[in-house]
């Protein structure tokens, strides 16, 4: 078999840039961790002593930390002072959890499929699963302050407006559900934004079910937000106005039952909206397939394999497939209501 040298080159630079990628990926956990990013945001230009004495961390091994954040271009550096900081651009992704683009999230989720290697690995050479609740903690904070954002950015302003008629029903007071809510993120969003509505969060993992309850209660919202530990197949029903399900139907093992339970959740004239990762067109080269396509690999489809169900979607699963589940399910009326870059908003309806 012989090789094309050029090929064989464009490879070995794409790999190596992948190899970095990859390992600052961890430097971008330890800088928010320790609250680097933040205290350079801050504090404005400052040398690594400084940023070092105002942290508490150990001077060499913040300036180590500082150059590799300048080499991948993730701050600034002026080597005639020695200062380092962060552009306002750099801030708003790195620094301020509460910024629509704030994507530090993801280095917690990829520090979290690292950490999880060894035990996916016995997954490909036994039965393939692994629950949501067996991966490392990082999976669940890294995948709420990663939607989170998404959530602030686009559910209330954008998503909720472009599903027929729900939005004056939550004005007027509805009944909502989301099944496999996390730590609760949405939901809180939603009550916070529509106070004459009563909200319910269904999560099979009892620690998200806990940390949804404290978020809830730090809103202010505790009085029209209960959440509960229950499945997508067993949680309570019963004339819900609108059900939602926000990047979750992929990990289920079984798709189209729950997607029935749900139906059978809404009132006769209610709502499905879910959200699942946009799969258009060709995903070689595609730096979204290549996300979610890694990510399925260790999370989404074990999770669903893990349920012995009939059916593991991934996470790539496209629109057409999404759109069978809901028709195998009973629902009778189907459309892609909003989109971002990222993620798609449908909506199904009985």
């Amino acid at each position: 078999m012989s090789l094309d040298t050029d090929r064989l080159q464009a490879f070995l630079e794409r790999y190596a840039a992948d190899q970095a990628a990859a390992l600052h990926a961890a430097t971008v956990v330890i800088g928010d961790q320790l609250g680097l990013y933040r205290a350079l945001a801050e504090g404005g230009r400052q040398t690594a002593d400084e940023l070092a004495a105002g942290t508490g961390c150990h001077r060499r091994l913040v300036r180590e930390w500082l150059d590799a954040q300048v080499a991948s271009a993730y701050c600034e550096h002026d080597p005639a002072d020695g200062a380092y900081w962060l552009t306002a651009e750099q801030a708003a992704c790195l620094a301020d959890p509460s910024s629509p683009t704030f994507v530090v999230g993801s280095a917690l989720v990829a520090s979290s499929i690292h950490q999880d290697t060894e035990r996916v690995q016995d997954a490909f050479t036994s039965d393939g699963g692994i629950g949501w609740d067996e991966h490392h903690p990082h999976l669940f904070t890294g995948t709420e302050r990663f939607f989170g954002p998404v959530y602030r950015a686009h559910l209330v302003e954008a998503w909720i407006p472009a599903l027929d008629g729900v939005h004056d029903k939550l004005v007027s007071g509805a009944r909502v559900a989301d099944v496999g809510c996390g730590h609760g993120e949405a939901l809180i969003l939603l009550a916070q934004a529509y106070p004459a509505s009563t909200f319910f969060g269904f999560d099979y993992h009892a620690p998200s079910i806990d940390a949804a309850c404290e978020h809830a209660s730090r809103a202010g919202v505790a009085d029209r937000v209960r959440f509960e530990v229950a499945g997508a197949e067993d949680f309570p029903s019963g004339d819900l106005d609108l059900v939602c399900v926000f990047n979750a139907l992929h990990e289920w093992g079984d798709p189209v039952a729950a997607a029935g339970h749900l139906r059978a959740a809404l009132a006769p004239e209610g709502t499905w909206m879910f959200t699942e990762p946009r799969a258009d067109g060709d995903p070689v080269g595609d730096v979204r397939a290549r996300t979610f396509s890694s990510v399925s690999t260790f999370v989404c489809t074990p999770s669903a394999l893990s349920q012995d169900g009939p059916q593991a979607l991934g996470a790539q699963a496209g629109e057409p497939a999404l759109r069978r589940v809901a028709a195998d399910a009973g629902f009778t009326r189907f459309r892609r209501a909003a989109e971002t870059p990222t993620f798609m908003v449908l909506e199904a309806r009985p």
